[in-house]
């Protein structure tokens, strides 16, 4: 079985991001490519990473009107990812518009709250300060609209679970026991996330800016 780890590659540099990938493909799961990465990168950056032999985790974050976010969808279906995430908060024909143009085999998933949030980053957007009602309605809002499922933090997946069965559950911000929180506010263990539902862990810091990565993998890894 294919561990549940993906390693966030969150660099510009595409020689480092090859370099870590190579070094530790053995015990992660799969490789998450972020903006950053996109950004500098392109699709030829993708296909040079896919060649690892690890499935892409394309995190683009979509939310634009329904139309734009379909053909961005559909513009991104060569590179065939595994995973791409869109924003929840882009509403219901978004999420339906964005699945559909999908390929096949590759699950959308709907960020609920970005994990660098709490209930006073809420309260200035004009939200209620619950990161957990919040969540808990975009989850809601995800399953209805046929998406796979929604990325959300280790403090709320075990609630998303409990109404969505069969849904996709990415956690993102996890950090081992002895970790640095950096700047997310809602963390929790590999193993916490695990236990209460994630389908699959993004970890980013504590696998690439550790001296050993591949070490820093099989140690987490080893906590699962």
């Amino acid at each position: 079985m294919r561990s549940p780890i993906f390693v966030a590659l969150d660099t510009p540099d595409l020689e480092r991001a090859k370099a870590i990938a190579t070094r530790v493909r053995a015990h992660v799961g799969g490789i998450k490519l972020g903006l950053e990465f996109f950004m500098a990168n392109g699709r030829h950056g993708v296909h040079e990473m896919a060649d690892i032999g690890l499935p892409i985790f394309l995190d683009l974050k979509f939310h634009d009107i329904p139309n734009t976010v379909a053909k961005a969808v559909q513009a991104l279906r060569p590179l065939e990812p595994a995973i791409l995430t869109v924003h929840a908060a882009g509403g219901r024909a978004m999420l339906e518009d964005a699945k559909a143009a999908a390929p096949t085999g590759t699950k959308v998933v709907a960020v609920t709250m970005l994990t660098s949030l709490d209930g006073d980053d809420m309260a200035s957007i004009g939200l209620r300060p619950d990161p957990h009602e919040q969540v808990m309605r975009l989850t809601e809002l995800a399953k209805s609209a046929g998406v796979d499922g929604i990325v959300c933090s280790g403090e709320e997946v075990k609630a998303a679970h409990a109404i969505w069965k069969d849904g996709f559950f990415v956690v993102p911000g996890v950090r081992p026991a002895d970790g640095h929180h950096g700047d997310q506010k809602r963390v929790v263990t590999p193993r916490q996330a695990l236990d209460h539902g994630a389908s699959i862990l993004v970890v980013g810091r504590p696998i690439t800016q550790a001296q050993d990565p591949d070490l820093a993998a099989r140690e987490i890894e080893a906590t699962l």
